[in-house]
């Protein structure tokens, strides 16, 4: 039996059947892990969370190539709901949450389900929705709504959990305490997380694994702690220091377009 819950081979997807977001992309989430995708704004990393969780219809986008693995499944071109019935969630970057309703609605309406995790343990993890219960969740904070969107999704029953953009306008104090959380839902559940972030560093930090993106084809993977120390990982992705060595921007292009590509 295999202990790989999503694969992904040699991906392409095709937006409005001209403009070719992704090409080639292969990759592998085991089991109970999380496995970080990230890359630089328009890299094609949301497109490749669409692509898995159904949702590249509603952007005119389809795919072109390639097989998606779910456990012994192929699903390729399912829709949004199937996904969710087969326990992949996705925690979307936008509208999150039912901004008109409150918080304690919003866990109820995601509770209908009956899954095994109660709203009494998502609540024990985020003690915070508790004390805004009655509050509209439109005007909760950031990080706010972003706790009842993965209590939201927790509610669902998933087995695999898609997250895109966790960090998205949130503060650095707040980004680590969320990725902390999330770390700790995911051993304590056993939870499967495929974790989508411009905010490479705090994405590695938590991951067992990484795959990272560069114009729509992955460039670099390998266990997280790799790539974290991996000089051309840290040089263009995680802000260092050898990249202030860089001349120009283009300097920077033509360097990438030399590397190898992996994947």
């Amino acid at each position: 039996m295999t202990d790989i819950l999503l694969q992904v081979r040699q991906l392409e997807v095709v937006y409005h059947r001209v403009a070719t977001a992704v090409q080639g992309v292969s990759l592998e989430v085991p089991k109970g892990s999380i496995v970080a995708l990230v890359g630089t704004n328009g890299a094609g990393k949301t497109t490749t969370l669409r692509a898995i969780s159904g949702f590249l219809p509603s952007e005119d986008a389809e795919i072109t190539d390639g097989d998606i693995t779910y456990g012994d499944r192929r699903i390729n071109g399912q829709l949004p709901h199937q996904m969710a019935r087969a326990g992949v969630i996705l925690v979307p970057e936008r509208d999150k949450v039912f901004g008109t309703l409150s918080v304690e609605d919003n866990l109820e309406f995601a509770a209908r389900g009956g899954g095994e995790i109660t709203l009494e343990r998502v609540l024990g993890y985020f003690p915070l929705l508790t004390q805004r219960k009655s509050q509209l969740a439109g005007y909760l904070s950031g990080g706010e709504k972003q706790m009842l969107a993965i209590g939201m999704a927790l509610l669902c029953r998933p087995t695999l959990l898609l997250i895109d953009e966790l960090s998205l306008g949130l503060a650095p104090i707040v980004i680590k305490d969320l990725m902390a959380l999330l770390h700790r839902i995911s051993k304590e559940l056993g939870l499967t997380v495929l974790l989508v972030e411009q905010n490479a560093n705090a994405a590695l930090a938590i991951a067992d694994f990484g795959y990272v993106m560069e114009g729509g084809r992955v460039v670099f993977y390998g266990k997280a702690s790799e790539l974290i120390s991996h000089p051309d990982v840290r040089e263009f992705y995680l802000g260092g220091a050898a990249q202030s060595e860089t001349k120009s921007y283009r300097d920077i292009k033509q360097y990438r377009r030399k590397r190898r590509w992996w994947g």
